[in-house]
C-alpha cells in the first residue's frame, strides 16, 4: 500500500486566474501529484489548492508551487479580507494513507528548510511541526500579518524564522506544518454588519471559550457578514453542531443564516454525520448509501 499525503497550500491571490493557473501548473508538472480541488475567492483574495500523491511527488510539486507564487505575488500590493503573511501563506501536510502525522512533520521540516535555503524566504513551522509551543497555533504565528512582520522580523527574537533569512521581501514568509484533516467552512449571515459576525466568531471559537476545535473570524465577503471557520477535529465538534450554534447566536442578534460554503474538501463521514443529524437517521453508514452499495455489487459481479 503506497503512502499518500495531502497538501492544502493557501496562496494570497484569488483574483488573477493567470497567476493561479501558473502556480497550479508548476505543481502539476511533477509526475505523481494530483490536484483534487481548487477554490479562489476575490474578497479574501486567496486561493486554496488541494494536492495529493506520494510524499516525494507532493513535496516536489508544492515546492515548485511555492517558488512560482513567490515570483508572481507581491504582498506590498496585495490586499484582501483574509489574514496573510506570505504569497504562499500556509502549507500544511496531512497524512492520508500509510504514513503518520509524525512522519509528515519530518517532511514538513525538510520542505521548510528547502524553501528557506533555496528561495531565501523566512519559514515558520506550525502545528505538529512547530519548534516551540507558541508557534503551534496558526493564528499565533500569523498574528499581525505581513505588515507587522516587516517591522519586527529582524529586531524581535520572537519573530525570527525557523528557516531562511530574518528579513522579508514582497513575497513575505511561508508557514509550513503538519496536521490532521480539518474542515474549512464558512457561514454567511443575512446582514452586512461584520461586527455581528465578529461577535459570533468570538463566541464559538475555542480560544475565547467557545466550541472545542473551532477557529473562527468575522469577515465581510460577497456583500455579507461571514463567520469564517476552521474545524480542526470534526469528529469531536461536527459541522452541523457549529452551524446550529451560529444559527442560535445569529437569532439573538436579530439576523439569520443565509447560506454556507465549504472551502476545499471534507471527509465522507462528516457528511454522514450531518445527514444523520438533520434527517434524524441514527446509525447512518456507508451501507445505507445507494452509490456505495451499487459499487459493491458491481465489484462482486466482476469477480
Amino acid at each position: 500500500m503506497p503512502s499518500i499525503i495531502e497538501c492544502i497550500p493557501n496562496f494570497s491571490e484569488g483574483r488573477d486566474c493567470q497567476i493561479i493557473d501558473q502556480i497550479a501548473d508548476a505543481a502539476l508538472a511533477v509526475p505523481g501529484i494530483m490536484l483534487l480541488h481548487r477554490t479562489s475567492d476575490s474578497d479574501h483574495n486567496r486561493t486554496v489548492l488541494t494536492f495529493a500523491g506520494t510524499p516525494k511527488a507532493v513535496i516536489e510539486g508544492v515546492y515548485r508551487a511555492v517558488e512560482t507564487a513567490s515570483e508572481l505575488i507581491d504582498l506590498t500590493k496585495q490586499t484582501g479580507q483574509h489574514p496573510r503573511m506570505g504569497a504562499a501563506d500556509v502549507v500544511p501536510l496531512v497524512p492520508i494513507q500509510g504514513i503518520t502525522l509524525e512522519e509528515c512533520a519530518i517532511l514538513a521540516h525538510q520542505l521548510g528548510q528547502r524553501i528557506g535555503d533555496k528561495l531565501q524566504l523566512p519559514v515558520y513551522m506550525y502545528e505538529a511541526a512547530a519548534t516551540r509551543p507558541e508557534r503551534r497555533n496558526l493564528a499565533d504565528v500569523r498574528r499581525g500579518g505581513y505588515e507587522f512582520l516587516v517591522e519586527h522580523i529582524a529586531s524581535d527574537p520572537a519573530r525570527y524564522p525557523d528557516y531562511g533569512p530574518a528579513s522579508i521581501g514582497p513575497a513575505g514568509a511561508v508557514i509550513v506544518g503538519a496536521r490532521e484533516i480539518l474542515i474549512a467552512y464558512n457561514v454567511f449571515l443575512d446582514t452586512t454588519d461584520v461586527e455581528i459576525a465578529g461577535r459570533i466568531a468570538a463566541k464559538i471559537r475555542e480560544s475565547s471559550g467557545g466550541l472545542p476545535y473551532v477557529k473562527a473570524l468575522g469577515l465581510f465577503v460577497d456583500g455579507r457578514a461571514q463567520v469564517s471557520m476552521n474545524l480542526t477535529n470534526y469528529r469531536m465538534t461536527p459541522v452541523h453542531i457549529v452551524v446550529e450554534r451560529i444559527r442560535e447566536l445569529a437569532a439573538e442578534e436579530g439576523v439569520g443564516v443565509e447560506r454556507s460554503e465549504l472551502i476545499g474538501l471534507m471527509p465522507q463521514d462528516a457528511l454522514y454525520a450531518a445527514a444523520s443529524a438533520y434527517l434524524q437517521l441514527p446509525g447512518l453508514s456507508p451501507n445505507d448509501i445507494l452509490e456505495h452499495v451499487l459499487s459493491q455489487v458491481n465489484t462482486t459481479s466482476d469477480r
